[in-house]
């Protein structure tokens, strides 16, 4: 009984024992996927590799190669841009850099008085288009007629003593002739006659000065425009300069020849090389890109701002329209020859 029980007992043994052969196959599963994975970090290596040494392969000259940035030009920055990709049909010159600013009036005139008044009437408002000649505000002017009159006054008193004074001194050159009266007799009366033809030159001045702030009290548009700015009303005082702080308007209106507009641009000193007088351009509002202008570079700036390391440039636009609203931003594409 006994001796059964031990040979159970080495059966079940040998029965929980593992084969060779199967131990043998069971560590060969590990070592494959272990060999693949590293087979798999080798083939990645070589193409890492390979693709940085192409990276590095230098670029033949003249090949053109693209410009990531080319349209990252901000406000008064400029960028380069690639010969080709600027070009449009039906237009010469390929873009060698595009630089945006603002669009400006070529000269803005602010009409200020001659001398401290108080407007009476205005009859313009912002917007306005006006012609050379048209009046467009009036001064109080009742003072300076008032003078006006005294003047002419005293003008008419200074030729009545210049008439007397000319029939005596011809009196008294006769009387001379004649030996009727003295030489002296006569040189007095050429004395005052002098002094009352002096008398009415004097005036005449005078007429003159209070006609001229007559006249000032008009006020007339110098030139064919429109109206950017109305900066008075009717009641209030202007005078024609500020000595700083709160005061009185030194201006009535600012206004412009809006069909005579430029650009205004800052361009980097990198890129100052691609740029000279003369130089055609093309212009187009950020409002309406679709819409292109002429233009060339009218203005270059003598001296160059440090802060910013650029330099002044103004654009002269050909032809404008109501497309292009001074002070709003526009695209200036700068072309080769």
């Amino acid at each position: 009984m006994e001796t059964e029980t031990k040979t159970e007992r080495r059966t079940k043994v040998d029965r929980l024992r593992i084969d060779p052969a199967r131990k043998s196959r069971g560590r060969g599963g590990p070592l494959v996927l272990v060999l693949l994975i590293l087979g798999l970090l080798g083939v990645g290596a070589i193409v890492y590799f390979k693709t940085q040494h192409q990276d590095r392969q230098p670029v033949a000259l003249g090949t053109k190669t693209q410009n990531p940035s080319a349209n990252l030009a901000g406000v008064g920055g400029s960028t380069s841009q690639p010969g080709a990709a600027g070009t449009k049909p039906g237009e010469s010159g390929d873009v060698v850099l595009t630089v945006t600013g603002y669009v400006i009036p070529r000269e803005r005139i602010e009409i200020s008085p001659k001398f401290q008044g108080t407007v009476e009437w205005i009859g313009v408002k912002k917007g306005d288009t006006v012609k050379k000649g048209d009046v467009i505000v009036r001064l109080e002017d009742r003072e300076f007629r008032a003078r006006l009159k005294e003047a002419e006054g005293r003008l008419a008193a200074a030729n009545a003593n210049l008439a007397n004074a000319r029939i005596n001194l011809k009196r008294q050159t006769e009387l001379a002739q004649k030996d009727v009266d003295s030489q002296s007799a006569m040189d007095n009366a050429q004395r005052l006659h002098d002094a009352a033809a002096a008398e009415v030159i004097t005036a005449e001045g005078l007429v003159a000065l209070a006609q001229t702030y007559v006249d000032w009290c008009t006020i007339s548009a110098p030139i064919d425009g429109t109206i950017l700015e109305k900066l008075v009303d009717p009641n209030e005082l202007v005078v024609p300069q500020s000595f700083g702080g709160a005061g009185p308007s030194t201006a009535f209106v600012a206004m412009a020849d809006l069909n005579d507009l430029q650009v205004e641009i800052d361009v980097n000193e990198t890129d100052l090389a691609k740029v000279k007088l003369n130089q055609k351009c093309r212009i187009s509002p950020e409002a309406y890109p679709d819409k292109v202008f002429e233009g060339y570079v009218a203005e270059i700036a003598p001296e160059a701002d440090r802060t910013k390391g650029t330099l002044e440039i103004k654009v002269q636009v050909q032809n404008p329209n109501h497309f292009l609203t001074p002070e709003l931003t526009a695209k200036v594409d700068f072309l080769a020859e």
